[in-house]
């Protein structure tokens, strides 16, 4: 009986949603492959993941998610931008590539101009959090002490030009302060020498760093996004804490090579708006601490526009800052 109530449930929400544009040709003929420029673990990784399972029930056929690291992402941006253009193979996109498009000089693909836009899938912000010793309980109080201690806190990134990179230096910009920064090949060992203190802050994916918060081990200062976080809503947002303007979020969206055809673009956006308006999926980013953000074709083009503009303002202002005299 149970059983039957839940057929019935599950059969009237998906007849409740939108239905797939029909296609000339059928699609997908074969297993669509996501590739995703981070390992396995990672918030986008986490992400694909967990759409791409309910989205192998939708459209009939296997979503295999294929993680391709190197290069910042441009390895993975490139292996699609060279795929076929049928569909069956797309590409994660992410902040990473906003910034690439301006901070890497060698790239042999354009992020606006070789992929069609499929949809915004979701974002994530970093937190800031410092070592329990720096003594300090509020951006205010960061910025106080950086000031009166010009480049003596050192703070952890991935590498110039990275995400986590142009966080800190956006931070540093818009609060007027100095703050040393200490480059790492990911997150993992940043946060270990953040426990160590051999580094005293860092801006990092809100679940790397939450559990040591909650054990008193680092302390959390600020989010980094447009607003709070749903894993720590009493956690302010950097803006809130003291730094107007400030707004640091890890976006992800998929795209298509350019040249697919716009119905297999149609299809795909519809197929992964289905997957994400499932209760489950939401439950599951959510759980990650990921927002839900979809999109029209055309809003997401747009997006990746602001966002290349946005970055490539950063990534002009730490190179203008290295190029000058010592």
């Amino acid at each position: 009986m149970n059983w039957s109530i839940s057929r019935r449930t599950a059969l009237a929400f998906l007849l409740a949603l939108p239905a797939l544009p029909a296609l000339a040709q059928e699609f997908p003929s074969a297993p669509i492959r996501i590739v995703v420029g981070f390992p396995p673990g990672s918030p986008i990784d986490m992400g694909a993941r967990v759409i791409g399972n309910r989205l192998a029930e939708i459209v009939g056929q296997p979503v295999i998610i294929e993680n391709k690291m190197g290069a910042g992402t441009n390895l993975a941006a490139a292996t699609v931008a060279r795929a076929p253009k049928d569909g069956h193979t797309i590409f994660m996109g992410s902040t990473a590539n906003a910034i690439n498009a301006t901070a890497s000089s060698n790239l042999t693909f354009d992020f606006q101009k070789d992929f069609a836009p499929i949809t915004l899938v979701a974002s994530t912000p970093n937190v800031l959090v410092v070592n329990p010793s720096l003594g300090i309980k509020s951006v205010k109080e960061l910025i106080v002490h950086a000031k009166k201690n010009p480049g003596a806190v050192n703070f952890g990134s991935g590498g110039p030009g990275t995400a986590t990179n142009l966080a800190l230096e956006m931070f540093k910009n818009l609060a007027g302060v100095e703050i040393t920064n200490v480059s790492y090949t990911g997150s993992p060992q940043a946060v270990s020498d953040l426990l160590m203190n051999r580094i005293q802050g860092f801006f990092s994916p809100t679940l790397t760093v939450m559990p040591h918060v909650k054990q008193g081990k680092l302390v959390a200062l600020a989010s980094t996004g447009a607003k709070r976080t749903s894993v720590a809503p009493d956690l302010p947002t950097i803006s809130e804490a003291g730094v107007p303007g400030y707004e640091s979020e890890l976006w992800f969206g998929l795209l298509a090579p350019a040249g697919t055809p716009q119905n297999v673009i149609n299809y795909l956006e519809a197929a992964v708006k289905k997957a994400m308006d499932t209760p489950e999926v939401q439950q599951a980013l959510r759980k990650n601490d990921i927002e839900v953000k979809t999109s029209s074709q055309d809003e997401f083009r747009k997006y990746i526009g602001q966002e290349i503009q946005r970055w490539g303002d950063a990534v002009r202002a730490v190179k203008k800052d290295s190029d000058k005299p010592q």
